[in-house]
């Protein structure tokens, strides 16, 4: 395997391990564990940051004169990546719904 290929799975790997503690976070914002749902987040956050982090790297290497060739392999790790974001996105709002519906079921 050669370094792209292992490149690109660090980022598959890690945004995957970040995917599943955002939807952690989700079921734990349903059961009612807000300070859970919220540390799933962080953990999520720091696999995020290992598979940005990956991928910056490849960015640099291209800014400074490598060439990159595109496979689909990458390519699958960057779309990964971006949904593994726009999960997060999501996630955090769920639970500050999640939150304020508890507020308000509290208040009946």
């Amino acid at each position: 395997m050669e370094g792209l290929e292992l490149v690109a799975f660090k980022i598959i790997s890690s945004v995957g391990m970040a995917k599943s503690s955002y939807i952690e976070a989700m079921k734990l914002a349903q059961d009612k564990d807000i300070d859970g749902a919220y540390d799933k987040v962080k953990e999520g956050e720091s696999y995020f940051t290992e598979g940005h982090l990956a991928h910056a790297q490849l960015i640099q290497k291209e800014a400074c004169g490598e060439k990159i060739t595109p496979t689909l392999l990458l390519i699958h790790a960057e779309d990964q990546l971006i949904s593994a974001e726009t999960i997060k996105i999501m996630t955090i709002e769920i639970i500050k719904l999640n939150n304020r519906l508890q507020d308000l079921e509290g208040k009946l």
